[in-house]
């Protein structure tokens, strides 16, 4: 677990580093994607490892203010 949260995916590309840090795989961001009910990655404004191990996936069209993302360490 991190520390803080980390960005694996941002505006629909996966941080192939961020990935690397984490210990996950590509398989694992797709499956947390499709689990909150969105189809394509380009839907997706982000993926967060939060810092008790579980994903979050923030769409697009929920993003807001992005005032929620603001701790994050890309």
């Amino acid at each position: 677990m991190t520390s803080r949260p980390l960005v694996l995916l941002s505006d629909g590309s996966i941080d192939s580093d961020a990935l690397r840090s984490a210990r996950l795989t590509r398989a694992e961001i797709h499956q947390a994607v499709r689990a909150a009910g969105v189809g394509d990655l380009g839907d997706v404004a982000a993926v967060v490892l939060e810092t008790n191990g579980k994903l979050s996936v923030i769409v697009r069209s929920k993003v807001g203010d992005g005032s929620a993302l603001a701790d994050l360490e890309n």
